[in-house]
């Protein structure tokens, strides 16, 4: 979860600063700087669980080896 908040105030400051830029209103970079990272932040997590699930799924299933292995070989 530290992760998580890390990103995220990463992402308040990315956010203000290219919305204030494209603007010049500090109201719009300063909306911009809460709504969408917000709403990538709660995306993130579900995203992170979501890939957790899958990898732990095909984790339990062994890789077919691949029909082109042999060119990798040393």
């Amino acid at each position: 979860m530290i992760k998580t908040a890390s990103f995220a105030m990463l992402h308040f400051s990315v956010a203000f600063t290219v919305a204030y830029l494209l603007t010049g209103s500090m109201l719009v970079g300063g909306l911009m700087a809460l709504v969408e990272p917000a709403c990538n932040t709660v995306v993130f997590y579900f995203h992170e669980r979501a890939w957790q699930r899958h990898q732990h799924a095909h984790a339990a299933i062994p890789a077919e080896p691949d029909e082109h292995e042999w060119a990798y070989a040393a």
